[in-house]
């Protein structure tokens, strides 16, 4: 005999299985109009809720990882506040871990995390170097990866499309005029690094322009290695006319290397970073910026961590964030041309 689920009473009411879960729990944050349906459709249903699942629940007091390579860095920082807030949201409690880039530090805290008997964990990996994965899986507890996947990741993830945003970068570039640029990427140990790259490399190409190797500056996601980078490319006598940072702390370092060395942003250099954070409109000129919608990662990621605490299956799910652009004053038509941007 069919056993209904929270699943089946979240698709007749019309809405997502963590509102019934609030409602079953009698939690806070749910519209009256909704609650009232929910209850109307648990009774329509004659659904009972599964008190064996449920108390395990209790007994793990709705306790969530997550797991961050650098909490100092400003996306991640903004990756946990949306986090915090779902997790209130959600009726979970959350423990943020933070394994400043070494894949040491992540095994022994998401060891830490899953000795406290918890309900699931949010992890973005550190790099390719991580090794923890087998002993979550072991574990048999949801999970769900974000951001920093790997190609063909058999657990539920949400990741950036990071192809694309290379894409839009380069044809963003490409349609001011510019032919002679540059590259700041993260490590190369890290896919998302290697994604972008190809991305923004093969349009360039598809387009009959070549970015030469010796104008790819591998950085560290921060402030002072996107100046570096650009010192050197400077230093070095390289000429190019825009520069794409594949994170806004390392854009807003070039940007700091090129006024020094006086240049002029965008009349003579134009500067595109990615993310898209707020700090964009506090430097002058403002930063164009690949917008990278951290809002909608973690909301997606907690659906998946959600579906698969109320449901208690494994889920291997994988959801893909699509990328835009947003233009401000950094980035202009290559020195020359009057090309107009968009």
């Amino acid at each position: 005999m069919y056993s209904l689920s929270i699943k089946d009473v979240a698709k007749y009411a019309g809405c997502s299985t963590s509102t019934v879960s609030r409602v079953l729990n009698n939690r806070d944050a749910v519209d009256p109009e909704t609650r009232k349906k929910i209850l109307e459709t648990i009774e329509k249903l004659h659904y009972k809720p599964n008190l064996v699942a449920q108390g395990l629940r209790v007994k793990k007091s709705n306790l969530l990882g997550l797991v961050v390579p650098e909490i100092a860095a400003h996306a991640f920082s903004e990756i946990v506040q949306y986090a915090m807030d779902a997790a209130y949201e959600r009726g979970f409690n959350i423990i943020t871990v933070n394994s400043h880039e070494n894949p040491d530090l992540e095994e022994n805290y998401i060891g830490d995390l899953l000795r406290r008997n918890i309900n699931g964990i949010i992890f973005s990996r550190v790099s390719d170097e991580s090794r923890i994965m087998p002993k979550i899986l072991k574990k048999n507890i949801p999970i769900v990866i974000i951001d920093r996947t790997l190609e063909n990741e058999n657990v539920a993830n949400v990741v950036l499309d990071n192809y694309e945003a290379g894409v839009i970068a380069a044809e963003h570039l490409l349609g001011l005029g510019h032919r002679h640029i540059a590259c700041i990427t993260g490590s190369m140990k890290i896919a998302l690094c290697r994604d972008r790259l190809k991305g923004f490399k093969e349009t360039l190409e598809k387009n009959d322009v070549k970015l030469r190797a010796v104008c790819i500056r591998e950085a560290n996601f921060d402030f002072s290695s996107g100046l570096k980078a650009t010192r050197e490319l400077l230093d070095d006598g390289y000429d190019f006319s825009a520069v794409w940072a594949i994170n806004d702390l390392m854009a807003f370092g070039a940007m700091k290397a090129l006024k020094l060395a006086g240049k002029r942003i965008p009349e003579d250099v134009s500067v595109l970073g990615m993310d898209d954070l707020a700090f964009g409109d506090m430097v002058l000129p403002s930063l164009s910026s690949v917008h990278y919608p951290f809002d909608e990662l973690v909301e997606k990621a907690f659906d998946l961590i959600t579906r698969q605490i109320e449901e208690n299956r494994v889920i291997t799910e994988k959801v893909v964030i699509i990328p835009s652009l947003t233009v401000k004053e950094s980035t202009g038509s290559a020195p020359g041309t009057n090309i107009k941007g968009s």
